[in-house]
């Protein structure tokens, strides 16, 4: 009978009347700012890296090291999981302009809006670039190579694909008159 009527007390809605708090460190806790100290966890940061031996979702990790000789081992054992079609150079296109073009410019020749500030990167367009197989630029996409920083944390390992085959465009324009590409 207690159980009840506590049970009924807590159902009524008297809005004039402030509820019961039974737990009041619930209601109104205490936040921490993200990057503030935080005394109550065991590193004293608030925000916590991830728990050891996790792997983020859709992770792919590359099983190359970087550098150079990698990079190499990269083009002969890496191939193009994705065959060229309109919807993959659409998406190579977009992902190149949006990761590559701001350094490399929007036509691949070096010619980028950073290269005020930096060091001009060399033209994709070049014939040693030409020459490079699809798993090497895949490989110094996702891990850098010389002053370019690895891109792999920031790019999906498709987008890395797709703005392969998107380069290869660039690179011959004779492929993009195919009527079954853009």
């Amino acid at each position: 009978m207690v159980a009840l009527a506590v049970a009924a007390a807590g159902c009524e809605q008297d809005e004039t009347r402030p509820n019961y708090e039974y737990a009041p460190d619930m209601v109104s806790s205490v936040p921490y700012d993200s990057f503030a100290p935080n005394p109550n966890t065991p590193d004293g940061k608030t925000l916590l890296g991830p728990a050891k031996g996790t792997v983020p979702r859709g992770f792919q990790p590359l099983h190359l090291a970087a550098g150079p000789e990698a990079a190499v081992q990269a083009g002969q054992e890496l191939k193009n999981p994705y065959p060229a079609s309109p919807e993959v150079l659409a998406r190579g296109q977009t992902a190149f302009l949006r990761y590559c073009s701001p350094c490399h410019g929007s036509g691949g020749l070096g010619d980028g809006l950073v290269t005020a500030r930096f060091p001009m990167p060399p033209s994709l367009l070049a014939e040693h670039a030409k020459g490079l197989p699809d798993g090497r630029i895949f490989h110094i996409i996702t891990t850098g190579q010389g002053l370019m920083p690895a891109h792999g944390s920031q790019v999906a390992p498709e987008d890395r694909w797709k703005i392969v085959h998107y380069l290869r465009t660039l690179q011959n324009p004779a492929r993009t008159a195919r009527k079954d590409m853009p």
